[in-house]
């Protein structure tokens, strides 16, 4: 891996996928095209946005699923998690079954482009921070 100071990269998915490849993650393309793979039993996409995919969306989906009930308590938690930590922030996803999800995510514009060596960095951080605050919600009681 080049130094942080290396060659400035225009993000693609095949520069993601060299990362995660490099890291021996499992992952696959979606019918939409974007990178999915599952860490911990949580669902973690790899999204490029903007009018040139310049902007990387690293959202996790924790796999712990709520009940409309708890969607109060769930703002309180996500309120609480964002005040506190960088890394994802968080909400609440409210499904048209009325089941209730938490998402994470890490955002990045790269219009200008990322080393390889940046873009191993923002991933990691969105997976760890994903599976972060998927952890946290398994411990969740009221």
């Amino acid at each position: 891996m080049e130094s942080p100071g290396g060659t400035l990269l225009p993000l693609s998915n095949e520069l993601i996928a060299g990362i995660l490849d490099g890291h021996g993650y499992a992952f696959t393309q979606d019918a939409d095209g974007d990178l999915v793979g599952r860490w911990d039993d949580n669902l973690i996409y790899f999204f490029r946005l903007g009018r040139s995919g310049e902007i990387l969306q690293i959202r996790t989906l924790a796999s712990r699923v709520f009940g409309i009930d708890d969607v109060l308590p769930l703002y309180e938690f996500c309120n609480g998690w964002n005040q506190d930590k960088l890394w994802p922030k968080a909400f609440v996803h409210v499904n048209d079954d009325g089941t209730v999800r938490v998402l994470g995510e890490v955002v990045a514009d790269l219009d200008h482009g990322v080393t390889s060596y940046q873009l191993d960095q923002l991933l990691a951080c969105g997976i760890s921070s994903g599976c972060q605050l998927a952890d946290s919600l398994e411990g969740l009681t009221w």
